[in-house]
């Protein structure tokens, strides 16, 4: 079985986990001369990103990037591109270069329009500094983490493909979904997870203690590969 590298940090603040990312970007940068960042989407990451983009660091060398999309345009509310954009992309952080999944969607969504989707964004994010030096997480009370919903239409290949993007279609979220395999996010140099909350507590601790398809982020937690920063409010 597998050693997990995990690093806890309780009492997590957004200013404090904006450091970090911070710290590590500088550290990208500083070795290899840009860095790359994934972040998620949602309301919970807000006060993070405010914190972020105030980060005295070379935000024109940082290219920042979804860790999923929800398949919706731009303009819609429960665009995470445009809550990024709104959010992160601000002040020092505006000279990041951002690499949407897509821009243009068609008025309707079948298996091949999905696939479509995928392509277009493995061709978007081809030239992406990999592997990825951070990707930011969240965690449902489900267990999904990026996209990777259990049981969802996608969600099986999702976790078995070397590819590093993914469809899926959630049965308990709305929208269809791009998202970051699990073999992408686990190629990242470093994953950091919020956890806030008693329940979602409860959950990440089950999580931990071995990994199954029913739990998609225990899939994150009990592996050797890569290192995971967790960060419980």
């Amino acid at each position: 079985m597998p050693t997990p590298m995990i690093t806890e940090h309780t009492g997590a603040t957004p200013a404090a986990i904006a450091a970090h990312i911070a710290n590590a970007l500088r550290t990208a940068i500083a070795q290899r001369g840009q860095a790359s960042l994934a972040v998620s989407g949602g309301k919970s990451p807000i006060p993070m990103f405010e914190a972020l983009r105030e980060q005295a660091l070379d935000w024109a060398q940082v290219t920042v990037v979804l860790v999923d999309e929800r398949v919706v345009p731009r303009d819609h509310g429960d665009s995470n591109t445009a809550l990024v954009t709104r959010h992160l992309l601000q002040g020092k952080a505006a000279a990041a270069r951002f690499l949407p999944f897509f821009r243009e969607l068609a008025p309707q969504f079948n298996a091949e329009v999905l696939d479509a989707l995928v392509l277009d964004a493995e061709a978007r994010t081809a030239d992406l500094p990999w592997p990825l030096d951070m990707a930011v997480l969240g965690m449902g009370e489900d267990a999904h983490t990026a996209s990777l919903f259990p049981g969802a239409p996608g969600y099986a290949r999702a976790i078995a493909t070397d590819q590093h993007l993914a469809w899926l279609v959630p049965d308990t979220a709305p929208h269809a979904r791009l998202s970051f395999t699990l073999s992408a996010l686990l190629a990242a140099r470093e994953l950091v997870l919020a956890i806030a909350g008693d329940a979602k507590l409860a959950v990440y601790r089950r999580a931990a203690e071995k990994a199954t398809e029913t739990l998609p982020i225990s899939l994150v937690l009990n592996q050797s590969k890569t290192p995971v920063s967790v960060w419980i409010a």
